[in-house]
């Protein structure tokens, strides 16, 4: 139970911040391995990015890949959430006292979302590749051809097995792990600061949006470079051998972009990530945490 109810509480947030993946997701591929200056830029900002994207591909391509979305969030955030839980039901990141211990929280936050990121890396494959999709006139990274989430798995299936699926999830791990890591111990922390300081003593639900804002603040930052290089290697096309076009792995991909695009290149999208990350971390905790309350009321009955 504790892994369903963290999966479905990132599936609820997904609904509302996947317009603003879709316009990360440009931005991150947009000028790939070309110094500044030297490329249009079709998405200035998140408001620009979305007024574009309407206007050129319809509102409905707001929420592109957003069924795969869904589905990497079920798994992504059943193990990362769920894996945290169990650890801190067996008492293993908490003291005697009942206080967050940091560095079992980051292990065990980095352990659950290695296991997320790992199993649920093919509907994140789809969701980037179905969400550069676009219209020729502002179309950035490769172009994928896909017509939908089943669609996509199978030509892929069918042309590199199960090795092409899990193309890029090299990537995905180390983003994996130090996004969850960085959220959950210090949502866990603020959450519990804020509590011992009685600051919203009469609010539980205001004292989780508080914590899980600084929460997606720290994740942000710590997290947005390798979701950058995630992306580009999800995106990237391949060759009839199923070999990256533009990079070999993690490694050549960020010596590339540092050549190219330089230190800021690596924070592309950085707006639009924090003002997914932002708000989808809070609504993931608090639907999170009024989830299990829930379902400790239902046990109780």
């Amino acid at each position: 139970m504790d892994f369903a109810i963290g999966g479905v509480a990132a599936m609820c947030a997904c609904v509302f911040t996947n317009p603003l993946e879709v316009v990360k997701t440009r931005m991150q591929l947009q000028g790939e391995l070309e110094a500044r200056g030297r490329y249009a830029v079709h998405y200035r900002n998140v408001p620009h990015g979305i007024w574009t994207i309407a206007r050129s591909d319809g509102i409905s391509a707001l929420q592109k890949g957003l069924i795969p979305a869904l589905w990497f969030q079920l798994f992504l955030n059943g193990f990362r959430l769920g894996t945290y839980q169990v650890a801190d039901d067996l008492g293993l990141v908490r003291d005697s006292q009942g206080k967050t211990k940091v560095l079992p929280s980051i292990v065990f936050g980095a352990l659950g979302g290695v296991l997320g990121a790992a199993s649920g890396s093919p509907f994140y494959l789809i969701k980037t590749q179905l969400q550069a999709q676009a219209a020729s006139e502002i179309a950035v990274g490769y172009q994928h051809k896909h017509t939908g989430m089943s669609e996509a798995l199978t030509k892929i299936y069918k042309s590199d097995g199960i090795k092409g699926l899990y193309r890029g999830v090299i990537a995905s791990v180390p983003r994996g792990a130090v996004g969850s890591a960085a959220q959950i111990a210090t949502f866990s922390s603020s959450k519990e600061y804020i509590q011992n300081k009685e600051i919203f003593s009469n609010s539980p639900l205001l004292t989780s949006f508080v914590a899980a804002n600084i929460g997606g603040i720290v994740m942000t930052l710590c997290m947005t470079p390798f979701d950058v290089v995630a992306t580009r290697l999800y995106n990237q096309g391949v060759d009839a051998k199923g070999s990256g076009l533009l990079y070999k792995g993690v490694v050549d991909c960020f010596v590339k972009m540092a050549k190219t695009e330089g230190f800021l290149g690596f924070y592309k999208g950085l707006g639009p990530s924090y003002l997914r990350l932002g708000p989808h971390t809070v609504l993931v905790l608090v639907f999170w945490d009024q989830l299990k309350a829930l379902r400790d009321f239902i046990l109780t009955k």
